[in-house]
């Protein structure tokens, strides 16, 4: 499958890694691209940059019709749908127990495996409902979903229980998704990234971003949000890629915090 002529529905795609997706799939020709996230401004600024071939919508991942919604309307605007990139998610960091030995909040750990892990799950059953109704290419495609993990479902840090725990979902998930959705011709991939420059270091404390940026082996810099994008368009591009996690982390390890 290639992103020229494809439509592509890309969740968060506002910003940081989604917002160089977004980019790359209008260079490389995509016939629409979807960007569903709740920034809507920042959503309708990049769209009157791209042109008409991006459509915004408010989405809350975590919200099931809202979904529906999105991915109705990127057909009824585009006519089908191709490729899905989920990148939308949320970061809650809290110790088990905080230092007066109270338990973490239960809340808080149920709104970020609500939204990473069953919020990607919803956008993956809804889009690919979509995708099987498209007509097979040469190589029997008829879709590809690409998932957004973390290298904290592997290397999860203090605090990161919940965010570890839906990023490690994702990763477990990558294989039975791809065995469900192989007769229908659709294939699913999950990227696992390290430490990628994105906005989420505007809030960083001082010098924590050169810090982090001393860390990874080889390059010894944080990720560029374009190289997630490049590895999404080789993923879309080669037919053999199916049912497998790739970390794109330069061979950093995290620490325990």
């Amino acid at each position: 499958m290639k992103l020229q002529g494809s439509v592509v529905f890309v969740t968060g795609g506002a910003s940081g890694l989604g917002e160089a997706v977004v980019r790359r799939a209008i260079a490389d020709g995509a016939k629409g691209v979807t960007i569903a996230d709740l920034a809507e401004d920042k959503a309708n600024a990049l769209a009157a940059e791209l042109g008409d071939r991006v459509l915004v919508l408010n989405t809350d991942i975590s919200k099931e019709d809202q979904v529906a919604a999105a991915v109705a309307a990127t057909v009824v605007k585009f006519g089908c749908l191709d490729i899905t990139v989920s990148c939308a998610g949320i970061a809650l960091a809290q110790r088990t127990l905080d230092r007066e030995g109270e338990p973490a909040s239960l809340p808080n750990y149920a709104k970020v495996i609500g939204v990473n892990l069953i919020g990607t799950f919803d956008v993956v059953r809804q889009t690919t409902s979509a995708m099987a109704k498209n007509e097979p290419n040469e190589e029997g495609e008829r879709g590809v979903v690409i998932m957004t993990a973390s290298i904290a479902a592997f290397d999860g840090q203090v605090g990161q229980a919940a965010y570890s725990a839906s990023k490690g979902g994702l990763v477990g998930m990558t294989l039975p998704l791809s065995r469900d959705l192989a007769p229908t011709g659709i294939r699913v991939m999950t990227i696992a990234p390290g430490l990628l420059d994105t906005p989420i270091y505007l809030f960083a404390p001082p010098g924590l971003k050169e810090q982090l940026s001393k860390t990874p082996v080889f390059p010894k810099r944080l990720g560029r949000p374009d190289e997630f994008a490049k590895l999404v368009a080789a993923i879309i591009d080669n037919a053999y890629l199916n049912g497998e996690v790739i970390r794109l982390d330069a061979a950093v390890r995290l620490p325990p915090k």
